[in-house]
């Protein structure tokens, strides 16, 4: 009896660690020993290789500088580095292509962010880390277009509009589940706004923050006719995209648990994103 009263704290120890040992986060299956830098698997030792888009937009970035840690995405990305233990000097940016990122295979980076929704399919090929963001979908247009002065989905699809989203986002699966209409693709978001400016398309479909910035620099007398009612139903938000089944899920994931936690997240957000002035298109 008294060898198994001392046998149980022991016993109770290791069923401790081993539940401790387990990913919190259901992408990830495998985990780095510890979350300090010198025991994290990234892309190149001792650095963390954070990819992004080229071009990368306001207000995510600002003048498509990542390495100043202006604009949303850029200081969530600077949050999440120092929360791991990363001077910023150890930290090195990439470009890739939106389509490229979510693809199955080996990655150039050791997490990437470009507004990537994390989705059930997505997650078959990728890990995502815990959402750090969550946004409505928008259309944006311009002054003088058909769907200018519409106030609900009904309009939109009545005027036959032509509206485009960049491949393989949830922009565009709004468009053709949501809406019900068969969407213009483009490569990426700067082919699909250059079709905006040239009036061949009536509407582009983007999440609202880029949205505001679209309408409000980069398309003359540019507009945003409202927020896409159910645009976000299904949406789980924007995680952090890493390789699937990375060593570096669960630390990212937690990373980005931790600046929700102490509040810094949501002063990163209230500083660069704002959803003001964007009415709600209804059914």
């Amino acid at each position: 009896m008294k060898k198994l009263q001392k046998l149980i704290p022991f016993v109770a120890l290791a069923l401790l660690l081993a539940s401790c040992a387990k990913a919190t986060d259901e992408t990830a299956s495998t985990t780095s020993p510890s979350c300090a830098p010198a025991d994290l698997k990234t892309v190149e030792s001792g650095i963390l290789t954070i990819g992004t888009g080229e071009p990368s937009y306001y207000p995510w970035m600002i003048d498509d500088k990542p390495e100043s840690g202006e604009g949303f995405e850029a200081a969530v990305a600077y949050a999440v580095a120092q929360q791991l233990g990363y001077e910023n000097s150890a930290v090195k940016w990439v470009r890739t292509t939106f389509d490229s990122a979510i693809t199955p295979g080996p990655k150039t980076f050791d997490f990437n962010l470009q507004q990537f929704s994390i989705t059930t399919d997505r997650a078959k090929v990728v890990d995502f880390s815990s959402p750090y963001y969550k946004s409505p979908q928008v259309i944006v247009s311009f002054a003088g277009s058909k769907i200018a002065k519409a106030t609900t989905i009904a309009e939109i699809v009545a005027a036959k509009a032509k509206l485009g989203a960049a491949v393989s986002t949830t922009s565009l699966d709004v468009i053709e589940t949501v809406l019900g209409m068969k969407a213009q693709v483009f490569n990426d978001n700067a082919a699909g706004v250059s079709a905006l400016k040239n009036k061949q398309i009536d509407g582009f479909v983007v999440d609202l923050p880029t949205g505001f910035y679209l309408a409000g620099v980069e398309i003359p007398n540019g507009l945003i006719v409202g927020q896409i009612e159910g645009s976000d139903a299904a949406d789980q938000g924007f995680g952090l995209l890493l390789a699937k089944d990375s060593p570096l899920t669960s630390c990212v994931s937690g990373a980005v648990d931790a600046i929700r936690g102490d509040g810094s997240l949501q002063l990163i957000t209230d500083q660069w994103l704002t959803q003001a002035g964007a009415p709600v298109l209804k059914k």
